[in-house]
């Protein structure tokens, strides 16, 4: 049966093995957060929020506010971290049990205030260190200040201290990264030191927690290596990608040589062409960076380059030579042709590419 529109299949078994596989990279003391921002890279929070909840992770992660207020409404119970709340939505984040992430002295002392407005007690709060990447969080020398704030108040409490690598990926940043480390395992101790307890400490991303096993700490934090990629070939031959686009001919043209397809004429056939048109474009999250014959799609296993100016609902392809018709299914990525491969031949990476997919694109779950 040929599909009939436009869909992003998400795949829960490829989840699974994804999750099982960095797991086991972990010893089994170590908690490990999923990363979910971003309706969980462009795929679907929620439902990946069960399965992984169901699974047995210890921790979610989202970037803002709301994101962690629908898995609550939703019925996610495990503990979120709001990776990067604002001040205004700390009434929010008290009232939905959220966990934010303590990144600057005017932060700090913002929740402080409405954790005690709240009559809140050891309420938990992550402080998040500067260790290079030059983002957010504290840096080093600021560790007294915050030492000192949190010894005049009640209503926080210290629920873990984390930073985050800035190249882990990357084999020549080692000496970088282990500075990173250093950085974050003299601060946090002297933090931990005088607080007078332990909070959990997490510092690995996906490649921290394949490439630096000796910085796991208490818990690491993985997002796009549960999407089914590692950052290196190696890995991504053992990660399932979760996510397949595919599409459908809407049509199929015949145009001859000197013609031309698509805005500001931007191809032009330098011989008779068979070109078809599928009903996706720059409003699903495929942009313009993909047009101009810079990346490809597969029909019938055969790679179609899409041709041309990528439009808002539409984008078009040379299946000269390709066996094919009209209603035939088009994939874009998924588990055969990566996002990353699909993202690579574009100039850009796969987080943006599966980020980027708009939710006007209906999502199909494998279970």
């Amino acid at each position: 049966m040929k599909p009939s529109e436009t869909l992003l299949e998400i795949d829960l078994k490829a989840l699974e093995h994804n999750y099982r596989f960095l797991a086991a990279k972990v010893k089994e003391n170590v908690k490990k957060m999923a990363v979910i921002k971003a309706f969980a890279y462009g795929s679907d929070s929620v439902t990946l929020a069960k399965k992984l909840e169901a699974l047995g992770v210890d921790y979610f992660a989202v970037a803002y506010t709301q994101e962690g207020i629908d898995l609550r409404e939703d019925g996610i119970t495990q503990p979120i971290l709001v990776l990067h709340p604002q001040s205004t939505h700390f009434q929010e984040i008290i009232d939905h049990c959220l966990i934010p992430s303590i990144y600057s002295e005017f932060v700090l002392n913002h929740f402080i205030t409405s954790a005690e407005e709240n009559q809140q007690h050891d309420y938990p709060i992550h402080l998040k260190l500067n260790t290079g990447l030059n983002r957010l969080g504290f840096d080093p020398e600021e560790a007294p200040m915050i030492l000192e704030k949190l010894k005049q108040t009640s209503s926080t409490k210290v629920d873990g201290i984390f930073s985050h690598f800035a190249a882990s990926e990357d084999p020549k940043e080692k000496e970088f990264t282990q500075h990173q480390m250093d950085t974050f395992k003299k601060v946090s101790e002297k933090i931990i030191a005088h607080l007078g307890y332990a909070p959990l400490r997490h510092l690995c991303n996906t490649s921290g927690i394949l490439n630096y096993p000796e910085a796991h700490f208490d818990m690491v934090r993985t997002g796009i290596g549960l999407y089914g990629y590692g950052n290196s070939k190696e890995i991504d031959q053992q990660l399932i990608p979760i996510g397949t686009l595919k599409t459908i001919i809407s049509q199929i043209h015949h145009i001859k040589k000197g013609e031309s397809v698509g805005y500001n004429r931007m191809f032009k056939a330098t011989k008779d062409t068979k070109i078809a048109t599928l009903p996706l474009g720059h409003a699903d999250g495929i942009n313009r960076i993909y047009g101009k014959q810079k990346t490809h799609v597969s029909i019938n296993k055969h790679l179609a380059p899409i041709i041309g100016n990528v439009c808002m609902d539409m984008i078009m392809i040379d299946i000269s030579g390709i066996d094919c018709e009209e209603g035939d299914e088009v994939i874009l990525f998924g588990k055969e042709k990566s996002a990353e491969n699909f993202a690579h031949n574009a100039g850009t990476i796969s987080y943006e590419l599966i980020t980027s997919i708009s939710q006007r694109v209906k999502r199909k779950i494998i279970p």
